[in-house]
């Protein structure tokens, strides 16, 4: 009977695994799929607007690129979304979270329209095959290597503070010096943050899995689709300014 017991104990626990291995499968689906909509859509809004000279004159100069107030302000605005987003995704039904997150990409596409101008469209797309390639083997990584990388996070996010402070220091100074080192260590960390966050995102949700939290797994996606979206634009915008051709 103890062995008749022990059996069961086993199969039940093989079919909770089983069953944690095709939920984490759909997660991960969910958070891949919600990221390339906010991806497709952040790219439409920025063709629209950079193609067109009327509206890009709204937040730039067509012809120095530089921006106005409004384009100051949405140069920033998603940056305190993304905070805004943290705080209050607590707040947030899923259905909810989810049209932040498609609001926020829809600002970002607003914020990366000049680009349209800056760069030709060839070395635009070209750049863009060159992050996806890079960014989807580098969260395969993540999602498949046995190593653990949480330690790497406390570094990276360190990297990505001392990003933060250098590009706006480079707003008022121009130094081409200093962006090119800000490009090279920003497609570095960013690249270190893909796999170091593709396999928190798998770690986190096996975790909450276990404990059955639903409220937590229907918007975990979105977070985790916002964060792997973050590391992909910035991936891209730094491999641009190294590799894009400027019209």
């Amino acid at each position: 009977m103890a062995e008749y017991g022990t059996v069961r104990t086993g199969a039940a626990a093989g079919a909770r695994t089983a069953q944690i291995d095709e939920g984490l499968r759909a997660h991960m689906n969910k958070v891949y799929g919600t990221m390339s909509v906010g991806m497709f859509l952040t790219f439409l809004v920025a063709w629209a607007v950079g193609s067109s000279p009327q509206l890009l004159g709204i937040f730039r100069d067509p012809a120095t690129l530089q921006p106005n107030i409004l384009g100051w302000i949405v140069m920033f605005a998603p940056l305190i979304m993304v905070f805004a987003f943290g705080a209050a995704i607590n707040r947030l039904s899923a259905a909810g979270a989810q049209t932040f997150f498609y609001v926020f990409a829809a600002v970002m596409g607003l914020s990366l329209s000049w680009i349209f101008v800056a760069f030709t469209g060839v070395s635009i797309a070209q750049v863009f095959l060159v992050t996806s390639i890079s960014f989807a083997g580098l969260s395969l990584f993540g999602y498949t290597t046995k190593k653990d990388l949480s330690g790497w996070g406390t570094f990276l996010m360190m990297g990505v503070i001392g990003l933060v402070v250098a590009s706006i220091i480079n707003i008022f100074l121009q130094s081409p010096a200093i962006m090119f080192a800000v490009s090279i260590l920003g497609v570095l960390i960013f690249a270190g943050l893909t796999a170091y966050d593709t396999q928190s995102i798998k770690n986190e949700y096996v975790e909450h899995a276990r404990h059955a939290d639903q409220e937590w797994l229907g918007k975990s996606a979105i977070m985790g689709a916002l964060r792997l979206y973050l590391d992909f634009i910035n991936m891209f915008m730094f491999l641009l300014q190294l590799f894009g051709n400027r019209e």
